[in-house]
């Protein structure tokens, strides 16, 4: 008899807002037996203990443990894993966010980038003396000592916000291209080196070699 093969394709991280965790919340699996597949998709696997609004700490897995409750639920059952072999899950109460905490939280961190930003670019133009350049640059044009605003420095001023908008690709909900923007993809990066070092310290803490 030709053994049944169960595909699980586990995500890395998984955000959950109830407390019983189940198969089918974290992976994909697939089998041609789809009774096997209804089973398999039934089995739990982490059970989180409530605390109000708070979060509770993440479960780190291993494929390994799911394995051997894969292979109770039928004989000749065969796993092919093609997706993370150890796994996070995070347990989010389902939770209304307050409005008013949201908004502060977002007028703050715009005033801070705004600031930060401004600051930036003041200290570079001082650094390389962009107003001095832009005053040869006129000088060099026109035959004459630029007083006060010049077209240079209206350009120069637009061509930074143009570019700003351009490289990061966003402004508001709208997007130039459908390309992820800069920001995503150095929040998926830091999500992935923050996935795996939490599972390196729960394996390190396993085998007892101290973390801090």
């Amino acid at each position: 008899m030709a053994n049944e093969i169960v595909y699980l394709k586990i995500a890395q991280m998984t955000e959950v807002h109830k407390t019983d965790v189940y198969l089918r919340d974290i992976a994909e699996i697939y089998c041609q037996d789809r009774s096997i597949e209804a089973k398999a998709k039934t089995i739990k696997v982490a059970s989180f203990h409530a605390r109000g609004k708070k979060e509770s700490n993440p479960y780190i897995g291993s494929v390994m443990e799911l394995v051997g409750r894969l292979e109770e639920i039928g004989k000749n059952i065969e796993i092919n894993n093609i997706g993370q072999t150890d796994f996070v899950i995070s347990y989010k109460p389902n939770a209304k966010p307050i409005l008013i905490f949201e908004w502060l939280k977002t007028v703050f961190i715009s005033v801070i980038a705004f600031f930060g930003a401004a600051f930036a670019i003041m200290t570079f133009n001082n650094d390389v003396n962009v107003p001095d350049v832009f005053n040869k640059l006129y000088n060099l044009a026109m035959g004459a000592e630029a007083e006060g605003l010049t077209i240079l420095e209206c350009s120069y001023s637009l061509g930074i916000t143009l570019g700003i908008l351009v490289f990061f690709n966003h402004f508001a909900k709208w997007k130039l291209t459908v390309d992820p923007t800069p920001i995503e993809v150095e929040m998926r990066l830091y999500e992935e080196n923050l996935n795996k070092t939490i599972i390196q310290n729960h394996s390190r803490k396993e085998s007892g070699i101290d973390v801090s």
